[in-house]
């Protein structure tokens, strides 16, 4: 009977240390840089006026953020931001009802996550898209998406908008 027993914590053995838990792929800090965004908030301009109300939420086990936006002018769009190990950056994928497809990379600069993309205008002209989200030390999180149709030597604004947290969330 000793002997079975020997036996079977031998046979079972290099199983236990084959499925000694792992960290799960998306921990390290860099997945986490984003996380600045995550909530429910309420979306205003500069003045206070409310733009719209937008959901971002971690998926996929931490992996990636997913965007819900919702806009006072009845625009809706959704957006998946992941960080890409093999570039070492930031990448977002934005769709709206309006038919844009925007894919935007960059990573942190400063404190603020700093994404960029070149797409076509609706007239097709070259756009480039820089749109900067940046803590702010109340907790709230400021938006600033600009353009520029001179290969970057001019922007001008596209949106400013600041997220406060939903008072219910």
């Amino acid at each position: 009977m000793i002997r079975i027993l020997l036996a079977l914590s031998l046979a079972v053995a290099p199983l236990a240390a084959q499925s000694a838990p792992t960290a799960p792929p998306c921990a390290t800090d860099e997945y986490r840089q984003f996380d600045f965004w995550i909530g429910q908030w309420e979306v205003v301009d500069g003045e206070g006026n409310a733009q719209g109300t937008n959901t971002i939420e971690p998926i996929l086990g931490g992996c990636a953020l997913q965007e819900s936006w919702s806009g006072a002018s009845g625009s809706v769009g959704h957006s998946y931001n992941v960080y890409d190990r093999a570039t070492g950056g930031w990448h977002q994928t934005w769709v709206d009802n309006s038919g844009l497809l925007l894919q935007i990379e960059g990573g942190l600069d400063d404190g603020s996550m700093v994404l960029v993309g070149e797409g076509k205008a609706r007239d097709g002209a070259a756009i480039r898209h820089r749109i900067t989200w940046t803590p702010l030390e109340d907790g709230r999180v400021r938006q600033h998406w600009q353009t520029s149709r001179d290969d970057g030597t001019s922007w001008s604004d596209a949106f400013l908008g600041f997220y406060q947290r939903k008072r219910d969330s």
